[in-house]
């Protein structure tokens, strides 16, 4: 059986900053806050006796950031490798914009669309098809080199696609939400030769 853990990185905004629309082309570090919410990831990791054999983000400082600080809280010295495969949408006219700019531009339909039903809005440069595919490929690979458990920290917008491994999205989105908070983590296990979704937007607790 193999283990896939998904996480999204932790905050990039303090409390008092105004949250904009960051995609792949804004490289932000994360806040405080969001070094806290990685050192909770590697304290469930350890809890729960969970080792990734490989831990994978994107070419993000906030991913990266996020992956090496849960593995130090954990006490794993495994090294974490960027694919661009899992490097944050592109934006478009949105890219670094507060989301009262965006809703006004896009419409608040096509912002609920995004969150429900993973519709890509007009103007963002983004392949939905393509990260599809990766996820599949990802996914079969790691299965392949029979590894036990794995670890991709990503972004919301990348980590939304990563059901249909299952390949049964109808079914997932009639159970879970796509959107994952900041710090929060999903698992899906290969059991019986297909993926399941065991847990969606979960934040860790020890």
């Amino acid at each position: 059986m193999t283990t896939l853990i998904i996480a999204r990185h932790g905050n990039t905004f303090g409390k008092d900053e105004t949250p904009r629309r960051v995609g792949g082309k804004t490289d932000l570090p994360l806040v405080e806050s969001g070094r806290v919410q990685a050192r909770a990831l590697g304290q469930w990791l350890k809890t729960n006796a969970l080792y990734p054999e490989a831990v994978y983000c994107s070419q993000l400082s906030r991913t990266k950031e996020t992956a090496e600080i849960a593995l130090k809280e954990a006490g794993y010295k495994e090294p974490v490798f960027p694919l661009a495969i899992f490097n944050e949408i592109d934006y478009g006219p949105d890219e670094n914009m507060p989301e009262d700019a965006v809703t006004a531009r896009i419409g608040a339909a096509a912002l609920k669309d995004w969150d429900e039903k993973a519709v890509v809005p007009q103007g963002w440069n983004f392949d939905p098809d393509q990260c599809i595919e990766d996820w599949k490929n990802f996914a079969a690979h790691i299965v392949e080199d029979r590894q036990d458990c794995v670890m991709v920290v990503t972004s919301n917008g990348i980590a939304r696609f990563a059901p249909h491994i299952t390949n049964d999205f109808t079914h997932f989105m009639k159970e879970h939400t796509l959107k994952i908070s900041t710090g929060a983590f999903c698992v899906l296990q290969f059991e019986g030769n297909r993926w399941i979704v065991k847990d969606w937007n979960k934040k860790p607790t020890c």
